[in-house]
């Protein structure tokens, strides 16, 4: 459930209507429905009962202050990947001991900055990493509160290029050196290990993998403590899909994945961390874009939008689905039609084929469940502004992200002396 919806044939993001944040901020732009996020992220807590979980908000997939400032006021902590979403994090209201930093490339400078704010945790990747750390910290003065990714090798069943937990990925610890690589942490001296972390992928619609993956994670665990390693917290990541299409089948819902964790895990004595991202913001956000033109060529309706692949990348990257939708509800027929972007590139299409109301230049139409690694994966190619953001609360709305001008685009370069 979201809280986009049509009244008197406008479409509204809660109490406001989309026409009229168009006509005053301009197209594109970026919505996002406050009281959808707060609802998702309680019903994914509600959903994990007598766990009493930390909930990292994995801020990759929307790192907004707005969003996260909303987000930080329910009480969730933040999964980052970098200095930056530290910053952007702890700016935003976030607590320092609510924060989990994750990814495999993190530089001594990310290190040394993460241990100065007193974070909850690092997810140690990797020997080199875990080693680096230690010294660092050692250089500090302190000791690193560290969990060790493993990978699982488990099959996820999602698209290849967002697929973290089998054995060739880039991501965790394989399996299989998983019992050595704690043993090798425990004698550093200025790591302190506390915990297991496991992410097996993102947009995941079954919990059959989760399930294989969390068995593993439990097995794990009870081998080390009976090592006398005191494994006191137990990372699993994020990684639930969300519906994409309005049509299609809808993934578990957090309750049933909420079961299938306290099933998992019954009686097993941990602090238990998650890190949802896109079931959180996914279906929190749309991208609102304008026709530009309609055009008949080789016998294909093409619908030109002045939305762009560097405005929402993913159908792009990964064949991504979106549902589109007039602004303006109708009941007119529908044909098929190629929606695509004013972008120099053939790869700026959002969708072959696909149903579409008669279309004239000047209609809004809508990107649904835009809100996770939409803005936040957006760029300037073809010189092209970044868009601007909203946030919608109730009948009230503020631009949480401007559109910048075209003067600041073109004095982000200098010119050498010699021209």
């Amino acid at each position: 459930m979201d809280h986009f919806h049509y009244y008197s044939g406008e479409l509204y993001a809660e109490g406001v209507r989309i026409a009229d944040l168009a006509a005053r901020v301009g197209t594109p732009f970026y919505c996002y429905s406050s009281a959808t996020l707060v609802r998702h992220f309680h019903v994914f807590r509600e959903g994990l009962g007598a766990l009493n979980p930390l909930i990292c908000y994995a801020a990759k997939a929307n790192s907004n202050r707005a969003v996260l400032a909303t987000l930080a006021h329910e009480g969730a902590g933040c999964d980052v990947v970098s200095e930056g979403e530290i910053r952007l994090a702890l700016a935003s209201g976030m607590r320092a001991d609510q924060i989990v930093f994750s990814g495999v490339g993190k530089t001594r400078r990310e290190m040394e900055y993460a241990l100065s704010q007193d974070i909850f945790q690092f997810n140690v990747e990797s020997l080199p990493e875990l080693d680096l750390l230690d010294r660092v910290a050692g250089d500090m003065g302190r000791k690193a509160p560290v969990a060790l990714r493993v990978n699982p090798d488990v099959i996820p069943y999602t698209h290849a290029k967002i697929s973290t937990g089998q054995k060739e990925s880039k991501f965790g610890i394989a399996w299989k050196d998983a019992r050595d690589f704690f043993r090798r942490a425990t004698a550093l001296p200025n790591i302190e290990l506390q915990g297991v972390s496991v992410h097996i992928g993102s947009q995941l619609t079954k919990l059959d993998p989760f399930r294989e993956a969390f068995t593993r994670v439990r097995e794990l665990v009870t081998e080390l403590r009976a090592e006398g390693l005191d494994i006191r917290v137990i990372d699993l990541g994020g990684g639930l899909g969300i519906p994409y299409e309005a049509d299609g089948t809808a993934p578990p819902m957090p309750t049933a994945y909420g079961a299938m964790v306290q099933e998992v895990f019954d009686g097993f004595d941990a602090q238990y961390v998650f890190e949802p991202g896109r079931l959180i913001v996914g279906n929190a956000g749309i991208l609102v874009t304008e026709v530009i033109y309609e055009k008949e060529s080789a016998g294909r309706r093409f619908v030109i939008l002045d939305g762009a692949m560097n405005d929402l990348i993913r159908p792009t990257l990964y064949s991504a689905h979106h549902d589109i939708v007039p602004v303006r509800e109708t009941d007119a027929p529908l044909t098929p039609a190629d929606v695509v972007g004013p972008v120099c590139e053939t790869g700026d299409i959002f969708a072959s084929d696909r149903p579409l109301p008669p279309l004239a230049p000047g209609d809004l139409v809508a990107f649904r469940s835009a809100g996770a690694y939409g803005a936040v994966m957006s760029g300037t190619y073809n010189a092209r502004l970044l868009i601007p953001e909203v946030l919608v609360y109730g009948t009230e709305w503020a631009v949480v992200r401007p559109r910048p001008d075209y003067e600041s685009l073109i004095e982000r370069d200098s010119l050498p002396e010699w021209l």
